[in-house]
């Protein structure tokens, strides 16, 4: 039972002190750990500068800061006060920052003190510019020891904003959900320890940075629910840097994304990484391919548990389990939530086939910022009705088909982008790829496969990207429907990405319509 006077800085870091936990690890870095006694005195020292700054408690905050304890101490200080938190990218461009300064209306933003610049001039020029503070400056580390080492949890209510948490923005600028602090015990009671099995001996680490909700809950929440600890680096994620990480703090659940996940398979040094201290590592933010699933099993041997979320749920609801994972699906519902599949009518569909998802539970936003329209459409009761396209398969595992506005209608079917990256994923020479649907010229619209070509010698036969394209179209050819090939390949050096990390479709889709238009007008690609 969640109570109705609920504070998440409370809940999940002073009741750890309460229980007697105070000296244990909470936050390990390669300077040095912080105990949970540490991280609650650092929290005390953000929530009393807030305080007296004459920061009101449901005000906005906005954190955009690199992974490190001052993340989690502003964040949990925030809530402590009972501000609001708004968590950003801090590397952002300079003007999706604006707008998130702009449309949040923060009264106050803890930003890097080595780029503090960069953030003042983006807040000069708004009407009302949030304060700035620059966090490891020597002004800011001064006035932040100078405060109590103590300050009361603000008497929140379960159902009052906690955090906002912001969308993909794959098709349009990001809109704000508005979580409150139920969501966020839900969820890591019901997945956190309910499915992962998280204990106080688990010590977790991060792909994704801290300022999206997946690491946000993973990374912190679900460890701190229960007394372990959480490794943070403030670095870019690549293969070698999180190597480096695991050897050094050997960690027992690994947070990952699709993208990591194949670069450390891809990776030359891969299978002479000791990774045995991992018993579980979790994967979401985007399907993750059978193909990439097996690789990862051939090459490290650890589960890997695939599952779905959204912001607007805060986590993950639907997930395969430890000792039950079924290759290629999302798995099965987390208990504590409900979901349906429903066709365009809302009446739910059968199994095998596919529908778009409803599912509720106790994590429900309170709606999106200053989108009244878009909150009728997705929230409706109890259910939150999301874009995302789902199979519900006879043993009670759902398989990810794509978004509403992912699928595609080829020759009067529907094609599930997922299936044809899928397919092509299997083919060596593609270390990545996305399918999105492209005009012709005759306004129809067709497959397009984005490629990111693996090692030329990975294809020895193909003598040229041209003879690539042909190569992958027979291939999907051979082994898919026929009209379920891709139109055209077209081969880049990187897929274009949201501040999220999500694979930016709409980016791809205006990429593809250009190429399209130069094709038909006899141009260069």
């Amino acid at each position: 039972m969640i109570p109705t006077r609920l504070n998440l800085a409370a809940h999940l870091l002073d009741a750890r002190i309460a229980e007697g936990r105070g000296e244990c690890p909470a936050i390990r870095t390669s300077r040095r750990t912080f105990s949970y006694e540490d991280v609650a005195r650092l929290s005390a020292h953000y929530a009393s500068l807030l305080a007296a700054d004459d920061i009101r408690p449901e005000e906005r905050v906005i954190v955009a800061l690199p992974d490190g304890p001052d993340f989690v101490a502003a964040l949990f200080g925030i809530l402590r006060h009972g501000s609001v938190v708004v968590m950003v990218n801090p590397d952002a461009p300079a003007d999706l920052t604006r707008y998130f300064f702009e449309y949040t209306r923060a009264t106050a933003a803890f930003v890097p003190g080595d780029r503090i610049d960069r953030f003042v001039t983006e807040a000069a020029a708004l009407p009302h510019a949030p304060r700035l503070y620059a966090v490891e400056s020597s002004e800011l580390s001064a006035r932040l020891d100078a405060q109590p080492t103590a300050f009361a949890p603000f008497d929140s209510h379960k159902d009052d904003a906690a955090i906002w948490l912001f969308s993909g923005g794959t098709t349009g600028r990001p809109k704000a959900v508005v979580q409150s602090h139920r969501s966020f015990v839900n969820t890591t009671v019901l997945y956190g320890q309910g499915v992962l099995g998280i204990t106080a001996d688990d010590i977790t680490i991060a792909v994704p940075k801290l300022f999206f909700g997946y690491a946000t809950g993973a990374n912190v929440f679900f460890p701190f629910s229960v007394g372990a600890s959480c490794v943070l680096f403030p670095d870019r994620c690549t293969p070698e840097m999180l190597f480096a990480q695991i050897a050094e703090h050997r960690p027992t659940m690994l947070i990952n994304v699709p993208t990591m996940i194949q670069q450390m398979v891809s990776h030359p040094d891969a299978r002479s990484q000791d990774v045995s201290s991992l018993r579980l590592v979790t994967s979401a933010g985007e399907a993750l391919p059978c193909e990439l699933h097996d690789r990862w099993m051939q090459t490290f041997g650890v589960e890997l548990l695939d599952g779905l979320g959204t912001a607007e749920m805060w986590h993950i609801f639907i997930s395969n389990r430890p000792g039950d994972i079924v290759a290629g699906t999302l798995g099965k519902v987390v208990p504590g939530f409900d979901v349906k599949l429903c066709d365009a009518d809302d009446h739910e569909v059968a199994d095998g086939e596919i529908g778009t998802l409803w599912v509720k539970g106790d994590s429900r936003a309170i709606g999106y910022w200053q989108q009244m329209d878009d909150t009728v459409r997705a929230f409706r009761g109890e259910w939150y009705v999301s874009g995302d396209m789902l199979r519900r398969n006879s043993g009670g595992t759902f398989t990810y088909c794509g978004r509403t506005d992912d699928m595609l209608k080829v020759s009067g079917k529907w094609l599930a982008p997922g299936e044809l990256e899928n397919c092509l994923l299997t083919h060596p020479a593609v270390r990545e790829v996305a399918v999105v649907g492209v005009k012709n010229p005759d306004g129809l619209v067709k497959p397009c496969a984005f490629v990111v070509a693996a090692s030329p010698s990975a294809s020895p036969s193909t003598s040229s990207l041209a003879g690539l394209a042909e190569e992958l179209q027979a291939f999907a050819k051979s082994r898919l429907e026929p009209y379920k090939y891709p139109r055209e390949v077209i081969f880049l050096d990187a897929l274009p990405r949201t501040h999220l990390g999500k694979v930016d479709r709409g980016a791809l889709a205006r990429h593809g319509l250009v190429v399209a238009a130069n094709a038909a007008r006899g141009g260069p690609a």
